[in-house]
């Protein structure tokens, strides 16, 4: 084992499968996690991953604020507030759902216009992005400069070029 293995017996340490198995996570998006530097992983001599127990409660924050729609950017930006590779507490939880309870709220905000205006808009048949009162009201858009745009709301908040 490694030095991130310092000090960690070895029953404690679990295969990647045995992660996947445990947490309901599958080995790819373990993978991937630690990839994102969500997750961190040791290796034996023989250069297989060990993970340290406390990996299960740092997925279960992750899938938990997947399943909110939280980009794991920002799950990333909430373990960085963490010391090293710390097991998030009640509280760390408190404090970082807190923190995403305002981006919750946004994107609720905006399915409900959408969840009221889709009637309106799908029987419109416009397909005009100049016209759509839904997706470019007052042609908010144009205001941006020329070229191609994507939309982050229905609203067109965040307009971004493509």
């Amino acid at each position: 084992m490694n030095d991130a293995d310092a000090g960690v017996r070895s029953s404690e340490q679990l295969s990647v499968g045995q992660v996947a198995e445990r947490s309901g996570a599958s080995v790819s998006a373990l993978h991937f996690y630690e990839r994102s530097g969500l997750i961190t992983s040791g290796r034996t001599a023989g250069n297989q991953r060990r993970f340290s127990r406390a990996v299960l409660r740092r997925v279960a924050v992750i899938r938990a604020a997947q399943r909110a729609g939280i980009p794991l950017s920002v799950v990333a930006e909430s373990f960085a507030e963490l010391p090293g590779d710390a097991v998030p507490t009640h509280d760390d939880w408190q404090r970082m759902s807190e923190h995403w309870r305002g981006e919750l709220d946004t994107r609720i905000a905006a399915l409900e216009k959408l969840r009221g205006s889709l009637g309106g808009c799908i029987g419109c048949g416009c397909l005009s992005l100049a016209e759509c009162g839904f997706v470019n009201p007052d042609d908010e858009v144009a205001g941006r400069g020329p070229g191609a745009r994507a939309f982050d709301g229905p609203a067109g908040d965040g307009a971004k070029p493509l």
